[in-house]
């Protein structure tokens, strides 16, 4: 066994991420070689990440880009254990890089995700093995138009274009693009603020609209009422259920008063063409994701029974 310095050991663990006693047995095992120690560590790491991957990872970042003429833009989610994994500079450079490379995708395919979590994967096992926290790539979107513009909004940034809530706006008009950007940045706030789940009532899938539709006959036949009735009452709150739902059934959140069909074709005047949502994107960081409760108090018990 060499004789390892204290010097060493740290330089190891500088260039790794490593814990001290993890960087001072690879060394051990490779004779004081640095660069040998660093794919000893590697091996060991990946195999760490792999026990790793089956923690809950529901923080992170949601990462946002556009193009420079705004023609198009993606979202990016990619999850890690903690808030504070999210704080760190090579975390938010996975999240940046993971960005770039989907500017560059083709996302319109069906399986784009899982191309980019492919080609993401190296780079993810790394970082899990460097900070030793679960971490993966959850979901992308990109949107593009024609003519128009692709607004943005990101709430709660940690950074420029890095944050827990992101929002995308597809607005096709031949309209001023400035104030196509204005108009879009309202609605992306709108959309961050109401959570729409489909652009329109003619969107939302038909098993949706049964569903409720169920629940809803079944509510409303605790009033006694005839069927005829009861079929009028289900009518009007699937209405209000579009509302809840779909963008452009909902009330701008800016004046609680106009409908946003409304609002744009307010908007139409300014900017001097039609104006029309194709679609959007939101990405609220975590969300659907189950969280872990731990019990702490079972888990002393558990490891002293062991």
């Amino acid at each position: 066994m060499s004789n390892i310095t204290a010097a060493t050991v740290k330089s190891l663990r500088e260039k790794t991420g490593a814990g001290m006693l993890d960087c001072k047995k690879a060394l051990d095992e490779c004779g004081g070689d640095i660069e040998k120690s660093i794919d000893w560590l590697r091996k060991k790491g990946l195999s760490a990440a792999a026990k790793k991957s089956g923690r809950v990872a529901a923080e992170g970042l949601v990462g946002m880009m556009t193009n420079d003429s705004t023609t198009s833009g993606v979202l990016v989610e990619v999850n890690a254990e903690t808030d504070f994994v999210a704080r760190n500079d090579m975390f938010q450079q996975l999240v940046d890089d993971a960005v770039q490379m989907a500017m560059k995708m083709d996302m319109e395919k069906g399986d784009s995700n899982e191309a980019l979590k492919t080609a993401l994967a190296p780079a993810i096992t790394n970082l899990i093995a460097t900070i030793g926290e679960n971490m993966n790539f959850r979901r992308a979107k990109k949107l593009s138009v024609d003519k128009g513009v692709i607004a943005s909004y990101m709430h709660n940034a940690l950074k420029p274009n890095a944050g827990k809530i992101g929002v995308l706006v597809a607005l096709e008009s031949t309209g001023d693009k400035t104030k196509l950007q204005e108009l879009g940045k309202k609605l992306a706030m709108h959309i961050a603020a109401a959570s729409p789940s489909y652009l329109n009532a003619g969107s939302v899938p038909a098993d949706v609209i049964a569903r409720e539709k169920t629940v809803l006959a079944e509510q409303a036949k605790t009033s006694g009422k005839p069927e005829a009735v009861i079929e009028k009452m289900v009518q009007g709150r699937i209405q209000k259920f579009y509302e809840e739902v779909a963008l452009l059934e909902q009330t701008f959140i800016f004046d609680n008063e106009t409908k946003i069909t409304k609002m744009l074709e307010n908007a139409e005047k300014e900017i001097g063409a039609k104006v029309a949502v194709k679609d959007f994107a939101l990405f609220r960081l975590g969300e659907g994701i189950e969280k872990k409760q731990d019990d702490f108090a079972a888990e002393v018990a558990s490891m002293a029974k062991n």
